[in-house]
């Protein structure tokens, strides 16, 4: 029998994280799933039916490489004065970068530090850590890339900021690892030992190769050594060849090894992300948004690190591009949504685009977003039957 106040949301469809079911509904009571009603199932007595018509049903996607939205960046203003300053500041300053993107349908982020210096990394730890206390909506954690990176393969990341991990680096993210819900860390093999790598995975980081030249042997000594995913698939990293598959190649082949894409027709093409979904098992690839200040604006350019990065806009719905003056890819014009509905178009099963969004990502950091499950938080999204965002709703209250 249904609480006072439970409702029920129908679509034509419902994927529940995993797997895709015809007509049937999602229980919602309060701020929680109840669960999902298969399409014969009579109303929960006392529920509230809400039809949503065509499209689907959906959880709240997770997307773990945000760099910015609303006009900001992570711990650099679009101006370039410091987003971070001292105790609630800092946590509501990843608070609105986590709302930004709960109203783009990203309900759950890891919220990602491009490489910068010592003193901003260590600022941005504690206001994720301050965030995390107070319970910050949406955050599920923070993604660090960088900047233990490769200088050859630094793509729009500043190279004066790229350096060796060292001892103070590791004691800093290990300590971060215990205190917040999910960290995740890509780092060129080059730029770390293999014994900080494995401090890093004992401590329950999920450290993420990328931003590298490194040959295939050693992505795969990095692997063995607890390297768990690849950062932007076939972006900033040695390329595929038959003699020298490099980290590329390590990546395609290596089941133990997810590999997030970036799926806007920008940084891959279409038959490139065709390749990834038949040679990675349904579980080891996942989408993620790569988003830079203008998430959610219309901004036309915005600076980082004191370079300008320019937006050109996309056109019927499709996304658009960031580029430095001299063309470098600068992160993405993309919401996760739209990185699904085009892996749809490019070959990928809807079922499978949608679970590439959300238990997938979820499953790699330990989150327990991305499945509509019995009491679960109600994060859950209506897709229209393109699969473009029409309503988000976050612990049961739909987003304006």
């Amino acid at each position: 029998m249904a609480a006072q106040g439970d409702t029920v949301y129908r679509a034509e469809w419902l994927h529940d994280g995993t797997y895709e079911h015809e007509g049937a509904a999602l229980w919602v009571q309060g701020d929680r799933l109840r669960g999902v009603l298969p399409a014969d199932a009579p109303l929960p007595e006392g529920a509230r039916l809400v039809d949503l018509g065509a499209g689907g049903i959906a959880p709240g996607f997770v997307d773990l490489q945000v760099n910015g939205g609303g006009g900001a960046m992570l711990g650099e203003g679009v101006t370039g004065e410091a987003m971070i300053g001292k105790g609630r500041a800092d946590a509501a300053a990843i608070a609105r970068l986590c709302a930004t993107h709960a109203a783009l349908g990203a309900t759950s982020i890891l919220p990602t530090l491009i490489s910068d210096r010592p003193a901003t990394t260590e600022a941005v730890i504690k206001a994720a850590i301050a965030a995390h206390r107070t319970g910050a909506p949406g955050l599920a954690g923070l993604h660090l890339e960088g900047p233990h990176l490769d200088r050859r393969r630094a793509g729009a990341h500043d190279p004066a900021l790229l350096r060796v991990m060292s001892d103070d680096d590791l004691a800093l993210y290990l300590r971060a690892a215990r205190e917040l819900p999910a960290l995740m860390i890509t780092l060129a093999p080059e730029a770390a030992s293999l014994d900080q790598i494995a401090a890093l995975a004992r401590a329950g980081a999920v450290v993420a190769l990328g931003h590298s030249n490194c040959d295939e042997a050693t992505a795969r000594a990095a692997q063995a050594a607890g390297a768990r995913a690849v950062t932007h698939l076939y972006n900033a990293m040695s390329g595929f060849s038959h003699r020298a598959p490099g980290l590329t190649g390590a990546a395609l082949d290596c089941d133990d090894l997810a590999c997030g894409l970036i799926s806007d027709g920008w940084h891959a093409a279409d038959a490139a992300l065709r390749l990834a979904l038949r040679a990675k098992p349904a579980g080891r690839l996942f989408l993620v948004s790569d988003a830079m200040a203008p998430a959610g604006t219309d901004m036309v350019q915005f600076s980082l690190g004191g370079r300008v990065i320019h937006r050109k806009a996309g056109k019927n719905g499709r996304p658009g591009r960031l580029t430095l003056e001299d063309g470098t890819l600068a992160g993405a014009d993309l919401s996760l949504p739209q990185a699904v509905a085009h892996l749809h178009r490019a070959g990928a099963s809807r079922a499978r685009a949608i679970a590439m969004a959300t238990s997938v990502p979820a499953a790699l950091i330990g989150a327990p977003s991305g499945r509509l499950e019995p009491g679960a938080r109600a994060d859950f999204l209506h897709l229209a039957p393109d699969l473009a965002l029409r309503e988000v709703w976050q612990g049961g209250r739909a987003l304006a």
